[in-house]
């Protein structure tokens, strides 16, 4: 989908590196990767990338070795369009929400959100980004919040846990890095049970009084039985069999209750007296992706995006996004440890997600959310597998296959073939190496002219290796530098 006339790719590929230190496991040398520089890149090589187990980090590329690496790294896509929230995800949302509309958050201990944990290097940030006298306030987008009463009667009602983040760091602006493929040591494991307090002596229900019902409960039954009655007016006094009543109170009840999507929690209205102000502002980033624009794109267009993050004029955090023909990629969150307790890790990436539905109404293509890479075989990382519906990049055929079908063979092996098809195959394998197109001294030619002219011993062999791992599509659309 690349704009007409617009530059290619031009990368330089490294092979396959000698081990080193893996932030996962932390081997010393067990961690296995092919490589490149990208000196430019088109979204659409980007994604293609990416649909085959590449991964930038910065203008630096790369794909694990899958079946030799300590960890592997499973490339993961959220099905955005589909995605539901989970009762841990509105724990944060309703707690980002409670923060804006009455200021307070209550802290109890309980939380797990991986996401928000410091990395061992806390990495100051090193962006440009606007002073609060730089952004006009179009370039702002509110958050929008439910009125501050729903949100304090929604808390009651759920009778959870509230979350809190066990976190000891050095207070300062921004100095937090969170890569959505780096490792955060020192969280609970998501396998740790909850340890609930034994009941006060003396406590307990009166069995001589009714159970007590909660408030929520006959909030709803009031509603359906006024939905029933209004629904029986419009009858015109026609007499109603039991089983009609009985199927309109059905239907009654399944509208009422119908989960509330994330755009419920992000996209409602801001009340007047709002204790906070969370606004969003989004600019363009240095990266090797050329920005593009086409007309059945985003209106913001493709490329790599600062999504910045302004709490009462103060910016609190930065997330780093991939926006590219199929999907929205999350690179980087950057944010102020001042604030971790709001779970920004996990709010950013609900709100990213969040992004990704909107774009999809301009942009049909784009309806995924990747979140870079899910390595089982390290359990502070699987929290990525709980965005569900997603799916895990088969690493020998490159298709995708349900992560519920894929977690019972990652309990046996820490490297699996997803599709279980044994006579499937790479589509998108190399089958003729003279057509990749290689850069020459300041010359475009296909692969055949160049190994004619090149003088000195062969570099057959590393040009295969590299076709073979970016694809015959890219190997021909992309130029691999050659001195």
């Amino acid at each position: 989908m690349a704009a007409a006339g617009s530059s290619p790719s031009i990368v330089e590929y490294f092979g396959g590196e000698d081990g080193y230190r893996c932030g996962y496991c932390k081997n010393e040398s067990g961690n296995l990767s092919h490589g490149m520089w990208a000196h430019s890149m088109t979204v659409q090589d980007y994604q293609d990338l990416i649909d085959r187990g590449w991964r930038r980090s910065g203008k630096y590329v790369y794909k694990p070795i899958m079946n030799q690496t300590c960890c592997p790294q499973y490339t993961i896509r959220c099905q955005a369009l589909h995605f539901q929230t989970s009762k841990s995800h509105k724990k944060v949302l309703k707690k980002m929400l409670k923060f804006i509309s009455k200021g307070d958050v209550s802290k109890v201990v309980g939380g797990e959100e991986p996401m928000d944990s410091h990395i061992e290097d806390v990495v100051s940030c090193d962006f440009a980004y606007k002073s609060e006298s730089h952004v006009s306030q179009s370039e702002l987008t509110p958050l929008s919040v439910d009125h501050a009463e729903r949100v304090e009667n929604e808390d009651k009602e759920t009778g959870e846990t509230k979350e809190v983040d066990q976190q000891t760091v050095e207070s300062g602006s921004l100095q937090i890095c969170v890569d959505r493929d780096t490792p955060v040591p020192g969280e609970p494991s998501h396998s740790a049970k909850t340890v609930h307090a034994p009941p006060k002596p003396g406590k307990g229900a009166d069995l001589s009084k009714p159970p007590c019902r909660k408030a929520k409960d006959i909030r709803k039954e009031r509603k359906l039985q006024k939905l029933l009655q209004n629904q029986m007016r419009t009858l015109e006094g026609s007499q109603l069999q039991a089983g009609d009543q009985a199927c309109l109170l059905q239907n009654s009840k399944s509208k009422a209750n119908q989960p509330k999507t994330i755009e419920d929690f992000i996209f409602d209205t801001l009340p007047d007296d709002a204790r906070h102000k969370l606004e969003f502002t989004r600019f363009l980033c240095d990266s090797p992706l050329e920005a593009e624009n086409a007309p059945n794109g985003p209106e913001c267009g493709y490329g790599s995006f600062h999504q910045q993050y302004w709490l009462d004029g103060k910016i609190i955090a930065v997330g780093v996004i991939d926006i590219l023909p199929y999907c929205v990629s999350s690179v980087y969150l950057y944010y102020d440890p001042d604030y971790s307790f709001l779970s920004l890790g996990v709010y950013s990436a609900l709100r990213e997600i969040a992004f990704t539905r909107q774009l999809h109404e301009k942009a049909p293509d784009l309806c995924f959310y990747y979140m870079g890479f899910y390595i089982h075989s390290c359990p502070k990382m699987r929290y990525k597998g709980q965005y569900r519906p997603s799916d895990l990049l088969c690493p020998e055929t490159y298709v995708w296959t349900p992560i519920e079908q894929c977690l019972p063979l990652l309990e046996h092996s820490k490297y699996c073939r997803f599709n279980q098809d044994v006579k499937a195959v790479d589509e998108g394998r190399i089958k003729e190496l003279g057509r990749v197109r290689v850069l020459h001294k300041r010359t475009v030619m296909p692969y055949s002219v160049y190994k004619k002219r090149r003088k000195g011993p062969s570099d057959e062999a590393s040009v295969h290796q590299y076709a073979s791992l970016v694809g015959q599509t890219c190997s021909e659309r992309m130029l691999l530098f050659r001195s």
